[in-house]
């Protein structure tokens, strides 16, 4: 038990210490640029999902 709480102290120590946070401003433009990538990845998805049903579709009433 004595290691788990040893653990925790540093963990706390070095998460208050040693880490270096974004700052607000930066967390917002990356959580954009994240979601933006998402949204274009969801519809590039989408796009081949679509031509690879209609092209098996025309290849399957051949």
């Amino acid at each position: 038990m004595r290691k788990f709480i040893n653990y925790l102290k540093e963990s706390y120590a070095e998460m208050t210490k040693k880490v270096s946070w974004p700052s607000w401003d930066k967390l917002q433009n990356s959580a954009i640029v994240v979601m933006v990538a998402s949204v274009i990845f969801a519809v590039l998805i989408f796009a081949i999902d679509f031509c690879f049903q209609h092209l098996m579709s025309f290849i399957y009433t051949l």
